[in-house]
Formats: C-alpha cells, structure tokens, sequence
C-alpha cells in the first residue's frame, strides 16, 4: 500500500510502514481497509473530527495496487493559524472576515469564520480539498486549519493565495476596461465557472460542483487580469459514481439580488444538480453585465459607471420580497445601455447576457457555451493571453 497525503497544493508519499508510526494512522487505514464499496469510503471525505486542540486538516488518499481508491480527512499536529501573521483587514460578510496575512514569508488570504459558522468553513474545506480542484480560474487553496484561542473559542480559517487586486466588484469601482481587458476577465471568469460544472471521471478526476452564490464579490482579478472564482461555502458537489447531490436543504442559498428566478420563486428541483448549473448562469449574466458595463470599446472613452444590478429598481438593502417582485412576479432584467449596439463586440457581449438570465433555465447558455463564445470573440480584439 502507498499513502498520498494532499495539504493545499503540495502532494507527497508515504508508505504505509512508515505511516503507522504517526498516532492514529493505524486506526485510519483499518478503516479504510474494512471498506469494501468505494462509494462509502470516499463518504468519509466528509467526516471531521473536531478536537479541542489546536489541528489542520491533510487528506490522505489511500492507493491499493497503483489505483486511488479513497480520499479521508487525517489530523496532525501542525498550528498553521498560529504561525500566521495577520497583516491587514480585507472585508467581511456574512461567513466571516478575510485577512491580508503573511506565512512563511508567503502573502496569503486568510478568511475567518466566527465559531456559528462551522458549517460553511466544513463545506468549503471539503470543495477546496476536492481532487484536482486546481486551475488557473479557481483560487489557490493552501491550508485550512482549526484551534482553540485563549478564551477558549473555536477559531477556523482557511488559507488560500493573496490577489491585491481584490474582488472584481472593487476592481470595477475603480477601473474602466479596454476591450482586451474586458474579455480577459470575461473569459476567464467564463473558464472557471466551466471548469467548476464539469464533472471529470477517472482516478484523478473530479465531481461537477456549482457554487449557488455567484456574485462579483466573490470573483477575485489576479495580477494579469485574469478571474478566479472563490468563496465555496455555499457549493454543492455531484458525481455520477453515486449520483446524489450533497446539498443540505432545500431553502434559498445566495445572494438575493444575483438569486435566479426558480431559486427565489422557490420552484428550483434540489434534486436536480442541472438545474444548480443553470441557477449559476443566471447570476453569471449578472456578472457579465458588471463587466460590459465598464468596457471603453472606442476613442471617446466613454463608459458607464459601476452599478450593481437592479439598483435603478430597487433600494440599496432589498429584501428577499423585493427582488422577488423585481425578478420573479415584473420579470426584470438590468438595463442594457444603447452604446452597446454601436459595437459589434458589445453587441454580441450583450446577447451572451441575455442568453444567460433567460427566466426560463431551459433557455440558458452553459458555462462551456459562453466560454466558447467568449474565446471567439478574442480572436477579434488585440488581446495578449
């Protein structure tokens, strides 16, 4: 037998002689051994023992004859929150504040979820962990770890790769578009989002997982422009191996204002992981609108002002009532700015849009067929990639 053991982006191999010299291996690999279905050993991906102690979570893979066959949480004794540095405040939300922080001499991000929060941290540990989660679109996972402070309350954090550039929301605010900028950020953004639907199948592949809060907050632009998609605590998975999706509930997740109209008129099937695909297209429109907005396609630099959708219809804090009336009950959509039929590429920009905030899921674009729009239309911008 050969031990794989996965700690953020670093992969490396034990024997399983030498790992039973690290307390609790044993018990680990008889576990796992006792197993006969595959489907059930890889269940215990989601299973965390929780110690007072300070811990961080490493996933073993087990290989039995050259083939991974199972993926198992294991806890060690290494303090990552303690050898962390925070640096600067970044922002907060609902699941928690982020942090600039330095380790090992490294930049990191680090988002800390208050002690209410385990659920959210638990679920974004797992997607992060996921087997070949890693592409140039999808943040950096490093590590995520869990303590006990002095006042005896439980801390957890995850740590992922810093981009100083911040959220593409704030990104927006601050900066207009030329046209290879916009469709960088589009496509790219585009190439997550895909990348994060597709389910890969083999030894080294990977669920299909849709994020259900898809927002421009949650969308980070890295040093080249480029988009990657983060904040996972929401995301639910779906193989065809075991063909059930590990959504918990049947309630609306997300971000009212970019929440598709089945999500908010409560007629979404959470059974159907299609139908989460198609929910993430929605707010991806929304997304795609953001970025259109800002672009300077001509000699004018001309442009329109950040705006957050719906602001022109609703108040700055809408309730869940409210964009349900705007979106569901009014069928609304984000005003599209008569500038952009001047131009081809806005043009055809725009109609991605409208494809993707269909009301009716049915009638949206996939994440591979905007992508494959986008990249097309790059050919016809001046855009080094």
């Amino acid at each position: 037998e050969r031990i794989e053991c996965m700690y953020g982006n670093t992969e490396w191999g034990l024997t399983s002689g030498r790992c039973m010299a690290i307390s609790g291996c044993f018990t680990l690999l008889k576990e796992l051994q006792d197993h006969k279905d595959e489907r059930n050993v890889f269940g215990m991906v989601y299973k965390y023992v929780l110690l007072p102690h300070s811990k961080s979570i490493v996933y073993l893979r087990l290989k039995r004859y050259g083939k991974p066959v199972a993926l198992a949480p294991f806890e060690v004794q290494i303090t990552i929150a303690k050898q962390l540095n925070l640096m600067q405040f970044i922002g907060s939300g609902k699941y928690g504040e982020v942090w600039h922080a330095k380790w090992r001499d490294r930049d990191v991000a680090v988002k800390i979820f208050p002690s209410h929060c385990e659920t959210s941290w638990k679920r974004e540990t797992d997607i992060y962990a996921t087997v070949s989660l890693r592409h140039d679109s999808i943040l950096g996972f490093i590590a995520s770890d869990i303590s006990s402070g002095a006042d005896q309350q439980t801390n957890m954090c995850i740590i992922t790769d810093y981009h100083p550039k911040g959220s593409l929301q704030n990104y927006l605010k601050g900066h207009t578009l030329s046209a290879s900028a916009m469709i960088k950020l589009a496509l790219s953004a585009s190439e997550g989002l895909c990348y994060l639907h597709t389910e890969i199948q083999g030894t080294c592949g990977k669920p299909a997982i849709a994020h259900r809060d898809i927002k421009s907050q949650n969308i980070l632009v890295k040093e080249n422009l480029t988009c990657c998609l983060a904040d996972f605590g929401l995301a639910i998975k779906y193989s065809s191996d075991w063909e059930e999706i590990d959504a918990t509930s049947n309630e609306a997740v997300g971000t009212p204002i970019y929440m598709a109209p089945e999500v908010l008129g409560g007629s979404l099937n959470c059974n159907n992981f299609g139908a989460h695909k198609m929910a993430d297209m929605y707010s991806f429109g929304l997304v795609l609108w953001e970025i259109i907005r800002r672009c300077c396609y001509d000699e004018t630099g001309l442009c329109e002002e950040y705006q957050r959708p719906y602001l022109d219809v609703l108040p700055s804090h809408p309730s869940f009532e409210d964009v349900k009336r705007v979106v569901v009950s009014e069928k609304r959509r984000p005003l599209m700015c008569s500038r952009w039929r001047q131009h081809e590429l806005l043009r055809t920009m725009a109609k991605i849009v409208t494809e993707c905030w269909a009301h009716n899921p049915a009638a949206r674009l996939t994440a591979l067929r905007v992508q494959k729009s986008i990249n097309k239309l790059k050919k016809s911008v001046d855009c080094t990639y």
